[in-house]
C-alpha cells in the first residue's frame, strides 16, 4: 500500500513539474517575441524613414524634412527607430515635453503590418513614459475609428473637448482631431495645459 501511495504522488508530482515547465516554456517564448521588437534613438533621419514618412502622411499633416532635422539635431525632437528581428519596421517621431511625452508621427512598415508590432511598441513606449499624449482623426472613417480602437484597447482615453491641429503648411487650415492620452489626469483643465503646451512647442504658436 505505501509503496502504491508513492507511485501515485511521484505521478502528481511529475505531473506539477511537467505544468510549470510549459507555464515557463510559454512565458520564455513570450520573451523571445517580444525581443525582437526593438527601439532605438537617432539624430538622423534614414532614408527608409523618410520614404514611409511621405507615404504614411499628406504633405498638411506634416513637417518638412529640413525643419524635422534642425528640431532632431537641437534635441527637441526625438526619432525611434523600429525594428523587428533588426529589420526596419518603422518609425516614431516624439516630443518630450513638461511631465509627458506626445507622439507626433508614429508609422509600422507596410510589410510588417499585422504581427502585433505596433502594439508592442507602444507598450515599450509606455514602460519608459507612463504618460503619453497624441492626435488621432475623429471616427468619420472606418480607419480613423479602427486607429482609436487600436489605442483604447492600449489604454488610452480620448478628451472630450475641441481640439484642432496647426497646418504644417503657410496659411493652410487646421485639422479637428481628438487628443488621446495614457497617465494623464483627465478634466478640462488638464487637456487645456496639454494642449497649450503642444500648440506653443510642437507647433510654435
Amino acid at each position: 500500500m505505501m509503496i502504491l501511495i508513492c507511485v501515485y504522488r511521484i505521478r502528481d508530482l511529475l505531473s506539477v513539474l511537467s505544468i510549470i515547465l510549459i507555464i515557463c516554456t510559454l512565458e520564455q517564448l513570450f520573451y523571445l517575441c517580444a525581443c525582437m521588437i526593438a527601439i532605438c534613438t537617432l539624430q538622423v533621419i534614414p532614408a527608409e524613414v523618410v520614404l514611409l514618412y511621405e507615404l504614411s502622411f499628406p504633405v498638411e499633416e506634416r513637417r518638412n524634412l529640413s525643419a524635422q532635422q534642425e528640431l532632431l539635431e537641437a534635441g527637441t525632437l526625438q526619432l525611434q527607430i523600429v525594428k523587428n528581428d533588426d529589420v526596419f519596421a518603422g518609425f516614431v517621431f516624439c516630443w518630450l515635453l513638461t511631465d509627458f511625452i506626445f507622439i507626433e508621427h508614429f508609422a509600422i512598415d507596410a510589410s510588417q503590418r499585422g504581427g502585433g508590432i505596433g502594439s508592442k511598441v507602444i507598450t515599450l513606449l509606455q514602460s519608459q513614459y507612463p504618460r503619453i499624449v497624441l492626435e488621432v482623426e475623429p471616427p468619420h472613417s472606418t480607419d480613423a475609428g479602427r486607429r482609436i480602437r487600436f489605442y483604447e484597447g492600449l489604454g488610452f482615453q480620448s478628451y472630450p473637448y475641441s481640439y484642432r491641429q496647426p497646418s504644417y503648411l503657410a496659411g493652410g487650415e487646421p485639422l479637428e482631431m481628438l487628443l488621446m492620452q495614457t497617465g494623464m489626469p483627465a478634466g478640462e483643465d488638464a487637456f487645456s495645459g496639454i494642449s497649450s503646451e503642444i500648440y506653443r512647442e510642437v507647433y510654435g504658436i
